[in-house]
């Protein structure tokens, strides 16, 4: 595994582990598909989230948040549908939530995490 691989795995863990605190339940993690992937699908309070984990060691480049744009929103979007009809539940819409979590890793510990509900 190549270092973004583990700084992605290492986000990625984390983020599922505060979202169980929080209540949500993971329904999927790494969902693929022919248009992309989705990094975790979760459900709390009858609202099915599709989450992007954004993971990075600095904000050199800019907040990690920012790396999700109008593309690969569309891309989510479209990957969100595809789950749904594979799932059968297209034709009985859930309430539905499009989530960020942006962390910024220092050495081994999360040095910031943002979560970002419904934000696009």
């Amino acid at each position: 595994m190549n270092h973004r691989s583990e700084l992605g795995k290492f986000g990625e863990d984390f983020a599922c582990e505060y979202l169980k605190r929080q209540g949500y339940k993971i329904q999927f993690r790494n969902f693929r598909c022919r248009i992309g992937e989705i990094d975790i699908i979760a459900v709390k309070d009858d609202v099915l989230s599709f989450i992007e984990v954004k993971t990075r060691q600095s904000k050199i480049y800019g907040a990690p948040c920012e790396a999700v744009n109008v593309a690969k929103q569309r891309k989510i979007y479209r990957c969100a549908e595809l789950y749904m009809q594979s799932k059968g539940i297209i034709l009985n819409m859930p309430v539905l939530s499009f989530d960020v979590i942006e962390i910024i890793k220092e050495g081994t510990a999360v040095k910031e995490f943002h979560h970002y509900p419904h934000c696009f």
